[in-house]
């Protein structure tokens, strides 16, 4: 797991061609405008999600992990916390879904809050939980999750 600002984002061109490729979409774009939904970037390699989501409460937060794709989230406007914890440490909940690319657990973690202006990236082995509250008070979050193939 990576978390940092996005200024800062070419000190991680070096983990991919794919994840440079990612973030250097996220610098070019203005995340706060682009249209919601499924844009490609690279075809099924690499392509952005950009949601419009509320927070929510961290108890009805799930650990999910993804084989086929990494994920960068970046956070265009608002702020949330994210959660992180490496799968091995975690109990499955819901077996993997080839198809949807994900699996569900339950566990401990960490948890960080990325503001505005940030990104985190989640490998395979990363457990996560996106879009929790900061201090459980929903708010409105902009958020661009482009996924990155790792084959």
């Amino acid at each position: 797991m990576v978390t940092d600002s996005l200024t800062n984002a070419k000190m991680y061109y070096g983990l991919g061609e794919r994840i440079a490729k990612a973030l250097q979409y996220l610098q070019e774009h203005d995340g706060t405008r682009l249209p919601l939904g499924k844009t490609p970037i690279d075809g099924d390699q690499i392509f952005a999600l950009v949601q419009d989501n509320t927070t929510k409460p961290k108890a009805e937060g799930v650990w999910e992990a993804h084989r086929k794709y990494i994920d960068v989230q970046f956070v265009a406007a608002g702020v949330e916390q994210m959660g992180w914890s490496k799968v091995d440490t975690l109990t499955v909940k819901k077996p993997y879904d080839a198809d949807a690319d994900y699996a569900l657990f339950d566990g401990p973690g960490d948890f960080l809050t990325v503001p505005a202006g940030s990104f985190a990236i989640f490998f395979p082995q990363d457990g996560h939980i996106p879009g929790v509250a900061v201090n459980d008070q929903p708010s409105a979050v902009r958020k661009i999750v482009v996924k990155v193939a790792v084959d």
